[in-house]
């Protein structure tokens, strides 16, 4: 039996998108199938798109080395296909003397992750760069970033496009089987609901892909990691920025706190904060901003509540529940759960827009082109 096509992508965020181009990229006829009408409606639209550095990470983890080796590749790629970008920098702020061995210990991780590039600063070098700044001591961060996401994930649609892949959207895809023949049936629903069979199979489905792995009969002992939902709303400020780099306060555990970015255009925005929540739940709680402020002000004192205004709310997938351990990126090939050609990626949160073009690497490499199976009756 012969596949419809050999390589599928259930997801068009930045992370599906990546590994599209890099499947396409290594000669793969490919397909992504979305199903939103618009690529990149999820995680990958609704996050602070900031370029990180690779600094909090336990050294050797996936998250650690996927975003180090994703951050040079992302920078080159945008210079490459002009899509917006800045090396804006970012300061790591201890806002009491209490935090600066935790200062230093982020320092020293950093430093095993790759990350050379971080320079210590005291209270007063720290506010002659950013002079609303209230802080003990800093590190400053110049590699981090900033990026047009948007941008970025059309760019590598075109780049898929452009090697004779296609993005299906308003495709939602309901259930996976494995045929006979070594195939995977893709039941799909939508504006045409029908199928569509595949012999590689990648899982970038964020926020959904455990249960869409979980309808796929998985033998051997193997278990499909639980997906958890943790929502953050953001607050934007009106008028002008009060920094020209993003402020990181300390962070607490897998949180990097409240923390001020600012956007290509200039914009000042602070978020996101975490709530654990049952079911994806996009809404907005307006009543929350008074836990907003008091964080704040712990490392911008000026702020003027007035100017702030509720902007949008992201919804993280997570690999634990709250207090749990933070675990890795799980991202599981044939020697996790013994399918040929099947590559399920779960947990894909931060750093994951950052480290999305080496997490393409990465899944290329684990689907290196393999020749079909050919029956008894074909020898």
């Amino acid at each position: 039996m012969t596949a419809d096509i050999e390589s599928v992508v259930i997801g068009a965020g930045a992370v599906g998108l990546a590994v599209a181009r890099a499947l396409a990229e290594a000669g793969h006829e490919v397909m992504v199938l979305e199903q939103h009408a618009l690529i990149g409606s999820e995680t990958s639209s609704r996050n602070s798109e900031v370029i990180h550095a690779g600094i909090y990470y336990p050294p050797g983890s996936l998250r650690a080395t996927l975003c180090v080796r994703g951050k040079e590749l992302l920078y080159r790629f945008c210079a490459e296909n002009d899509v917006g970008h800045a090396r804006c920098g970012k300061l790591l702020v201890a806002t009491h003397e209490s935090q600066l061995p935790k200062l230093a210990a982020i320092k020293a991780t950093a430093e095993k992750n790759g990350v050379g590039d971080l320079e210590e600063i005291g209270a007063d070098a720290a506010r002659a760069l950013e002079p609303e700044l209230a802080c003990a001591a800093a590190l400053l961060s110049p590699s981090t970033g900033i990026i047009d996401s948007h941008g970025f994930m059309l760019a590598l649609q075109g780049h898929v496009e452009a090697r004779d892949g296609s993005v299906v959207l308003r495709c939602p895809v309901e259930r996976i089987e494995r045929t006979g023949a070594g195939l995977y049936r893709l039941a799909t629903g939508g504006e045409a609901p029908g199928a569509v069979t595949c012999r590689n199979l990648v899982v970038a489905a964020g926020l959904h892909a455990s249960g869409l792995a979980r309808t796929l009969s998985l033998g051997g002992g193997y278990s499909v990691p639980e997906t958890y939902y943790a929502k953050g709303q953001y607050y934007a400020l009106s008028g002008s920025s009060p920094f020209r780099r993003h402020i990181y306060p300390m962070p607490d555990g897998a949180w990097l706190g409240l923390h001020a970015t600012v956007d290509i255009g200039g914009r000042c925005k602070f978020g996101p904060d975490i709530e654990w929540i049952p079911e994806i739940d996009y809404g907005f709680e307006p009543g929350k901003l008074a836990q907003f402020l008091a964080f704040i002000r712990s490392y911008y004192p000026g702020l003027d509540a007035s100017r702030l205004h509720p902007d949008y709310t992201g919804i993280r997938p997570k690999l634990y529940r709250e207090g749990e351990p933070v675990p890795d990126f799980a991202i599981h090939g044939p020697e996790r759960h013994d399918l040929p050609g099947l590559v399920a990626l779960y947990g894909i949160e931060s750093p994951g827009l950052t480290a999305s073009l080496a997490i393409g690497e990465m899944v290329a490499g684990m689907l290196a082109r393999r020749r079909p199976q050919r029956r008894a009756s074909e020898l």
